[in-house]
C-alpha cells in the first residue's frame, strides 16, 4: 500500500532550526506519516516542488496556477499555516482536485489578542511614552494623556472568526460595538452585541476602527481616502489583517493632516516596504508579527497536522476554503484511496 507523504515548506527553517518552534510535526511521526522539509526555499511553488508529496504544509510560498502541470503528480492537500490565502489560486487548486485548508482555530485567539494589544497601545500612547523614558524627558508626560477604552464605539471591519473572538475579549469593557461584514448573519451579530452598519456609518461613528476582514477584490482598499476623511479626528485605525485592505498613501496623508488621530499597523500594503509611514509620530507599528506567539505557532501547526492526518486516513479535512473541491471527482476519488 502506498505511503502518504508530507512536505513542509522550507521557509519554516533558519539553518536546522524551525523558527516557529513546536508546530506539532511530532504527531506525524507518531502516526507513521513520513515528512520532510522541501529541499529548496521558494517564494512560489512549481510542479516539481509539489510532485513528491500527497500533502504539503506551507507558510509563505504562493500557489499560482503554474504550480500544477499536466502529467505531473500533485498533492491532495495544501495545508496553509495561517488564515490568509490571497496568494493561493483557489480556482486552479479546485480544478486540479487540490484541497486548501487554513487554520482559524489556531489563529483566532492570538490575532484577536494582538488586535486588543495594538488598540490599547495606540489609545494609551505607549510608544511615545516609552520614548520619554528613553530620552529622560519625563516632563512631557502630561502632554501624552491617553484615552480609556470604556465608553468608546469600536467599529469592526470584518466580524468573522477573529472578529468574534475580539468581541469576546472586549466583554469586560463598556464599549459600543458596530461592524461591517456582508457575510455575517444579522442574528449572529446581534447575539454578540454588534450592530451591523454600512461602511459610511462605520467610518463616521467609530472611535476606533479595527480591520479584521479577509483580503478580497471587494475589500481591497476598503479603507480609502473617502473612508478616512469621514472618520472622527479623534479616531484611531488598527489593522492586523492584510495591508492592502488600507490605502497606505491615503492613510499617511490622513495621519499627517490630523484627519485621524493615530494608527496601529501590523501589516502593510507592500511588505516589507512601508512608504515612509514609519517616520510619522502618531503610528504604532509591528512587522506583521504581533500575533506571533508560541500559542499561535502550535495552534496553527496542530490545525495543519489535523488536516493532513484526516486526508491521510481518507477523511475530508476541516477548514477547507475551496469547498467545491470536496465534491469534485478529482479530489473525492483520490481521497477514497487513503480510506
Amino acid at each position: 500500500m502506498a505511503t502518504f507523504r508530507v512536505g513542509v515548506s522550507r521557509d519554516f527553517l533558519d539553518g536546522d532550526r524551525n523558527v516557529w518552534g513546536d508546530i506539532g510535526l511530532a504527531r506525524l511521526d507518531a502516526a507513521g506519516v513520513p515528512w520532510e522539509y522541501l529541499p529548496t526555499d521558494v517564494t512560489a511553488f512549481s510542479p516539481d516542488d509539489l510532485a513528491p508529496y500527497d500533502g504539503v504544509l506551507f507558510a509563505g510560498p504562493a500557489v499560482p496556477a503554474s504550480a500544477f502541470a499536466d502529467g505531473v503528480p500533485r498533492p491532495l492537500l495544501l495545508a496553509r499555516f495561517g488564515v490568509g490565502y490571497d496568494a493561493v489560486d483557489l480556482n486552479a487548486c479546485t480544478e486540479r482536485g487540490v484541497a486548501v485548508t487554513i487554520t482559524p482555530d489556531g489563529a483566532r485567539r492570538p490575532v484577536a489578542t494582538a488586535a486588543l494589544t495594538m488598540l490599547l497601545a495606540v489609545l494609551h500612547n505607549l510608544v511615545a511614552k516609552h520614548s520619554l523614558v528613553v530620552e529622560n524627558n519625563w516632563a512631557e508626560r502630561t502632554n501624552l494623556m491617553g484615552t480609556g477604552l470604556n465608553g468608546l464605539t469600536i467599529g469592526l471591519l470584518g466580524v468573522g472568526n477573529t472578529g468574534g473572538e475580539f468581541v469576546r475579549l472586549l466583554a469586560p469593557f463598556d464599549v459600543t460595538l458596530i461592524g461591517n461584514d456582508p457575510f455575517c448573519p444579522p442574528e449572529r451579530a446581534a447575539a454578540m452585541g454588534v450592530r451591523l452598519v454600512d461602511r459610511a456609518e462605520l467610518a463616521a461613528t467609530a472611535d476606533a476602527v479595527v480591520v479584521m476582514a479577509a483580503l478580497t477584490p471587494d475589500t481591497f482598499h476598503a479603507i480609502d481616502a473617502g473612508f478616512l476623511a469621514a472618520m472622527k479626528p479623534s479616531a484611531v485605525l488598527i489593522n492586523v489583517a492584510r495591508g492592502p485592505l488600507v490605502d497606505e498613501t491615503a492613510l499617511i496623508a490622513a495621519l499627517r493632516s490630523g484627519s485621524i488621530r493615530a494608527a496601529g499597523l501590523d501589516v502593510f500594503e507592500n511588505e516589507p516596504q512601508t512608504s515612509g509611514i514609519e517616520q510619522l509620530p502618531n503610528v504604532t507599528l509591528a512587522p506583521h508579527s504581533i500575533a506571533w506567539t508560541s500559542e499561535m505557532s502550535l495552534g496553527n501547526g496542530n490545525s495543519c497536522v489535523d488536516a493532513l492526518l484526516a486526508v491521510a486516513s481518507g477523511q475530508a479535512p476541516r477548514f477547507v476554503v475551496n469547498r467545491a473541491v470536496l465534491d469534485a471527482p478529482a479530489f473525492a476519488d483520490r481521497l477514497k484511496e487513503w480510506a
